[in-house]
């Protein structure tokens, strides 16, 4: 099976790693285009932007699945299928995907058993599952931060020691970015006022705009 990753983070090697199956090719496109034989298009550098999704479509019926935490299929107009794809979440033993219908279900069941690794179908909701309690656990660390609590550095390490978590909600806001989680948070709190970031976090998520 040849599978393409359009992706600039990374390797060939990187994605046979995170999807351990025997017998799959993997081509790596800088930008969207049909990679000759491909049966499947991971987009792990997804936005939502017109263009990008039009080209996209251009390679259906392929599966395409998009590295879309935020935006809904609704929201993107087009049946590709949504996964978690932040940084850290490809390396979960579990991989969260979002789908259309039922056909794509199955296209999602058979590559996962090829691919050797389990995943879930959850609702097609902003911020999907995991992403969503993150970004709340995030947001709240900024409040506890802002609101002089206790350091960053004391909250992250609390995380850990007391949850197991692999990383604090301030390494894990660095490492994904403030922005993505503010905009997943903005999303959410359309309809739940209590999903509103912390000012703090607006601040650090505007400070990267003009880094």
């Amino acid at each position: 099976m040849t599978i393409a990753a359009i992706t600039e983070n990374y390797t060939e090697e990187q994605l046979a790693g995170i999807f351990p199956g025997k017998d799959i090719e993997w081509v790596l496109l800088r930008e969207v285009g049909a990679a000759p034989g491909a049966e499947v298009y991971f987009d792990l550098d997804f936005t939502a932007d017109h263009s990008r999704c039009e080209a996209l479509g251009r390679l259906l019926p392929a599966l395409v699945i998009v590295n879309a935490v935020t935006p809904t299929i609704g929201d993107i107009g087009y049946p590709f299928v949504r996964i978690n794809a932040w940084p850290g979440f490809l390396e979960r033993s579990i991989h969260e995907l979002a789908v259309p219908g039922d056909e794509a279900a199955g296209k999602i069941a058979e590559l996962y058993g090829k691919l050797g690794r389990d995943h879930r179908i959850v609702a097609d909701v902003p911020g999907l599952i995991s992403a969503r309690i993150l970004a709340t656990i995030i947001n709240e660390a900024w409040f506890t931060w802002e609101e002089k609590v206790s350091t960053k550095e004391e909250i992250d390490t609390a995380m850990k020691l007391g949850t197991n978590y692999p990383l604090g909600p301030f390494e894990w806001s660095q490492r994904i970015g403030p922005g993505q989680i503010v905009r997943l948070l903005w999303s959410l709190s359309k309809t739940a006022p209590e999903y509103t970031p912390s000012e703090a976090l607006l601040r650090a998520a505007d400070r990267l705009k003009y880094d």
